[in-house]
């Protein structure tokens, strides 16, 4: 499980671009609407984080797209 600053963090080192606390947020929302990922409140001394995580159902999802873009990526 992670916090949602350190994903920014994470997709920009990975993909080079730069994502606003305003697009990430409601995209977390929305793959937890859809089962993908979890969330819950951890207390960290005296600040509360929201941590992520990802669900059974994101994972099989996240192998899936990753088998896809790999058989893509060999017939290129």
């Amino acid at each position: 499980p992670t916090w949602g600053y350190k994903i920014k963090k994470q997709i920009e080192a990975f993909s080079g671009l730069k994502i606003r606390h305003g697009a990430l947020y409601p995209l977390l929302r929305k793959l937890e609407n859809r089962g993908l990922i979890t969330s819950q409140k951890q207390q960290q001394g005296k600040r509360t984080r929201k941590v992520y995580a990802l669900t059974e159902k994101g994972k099989a999802y996240v192998k899936t797209y990753y088998s896809l873009l790999m058989a893509q990526a060999q017939t290129t």
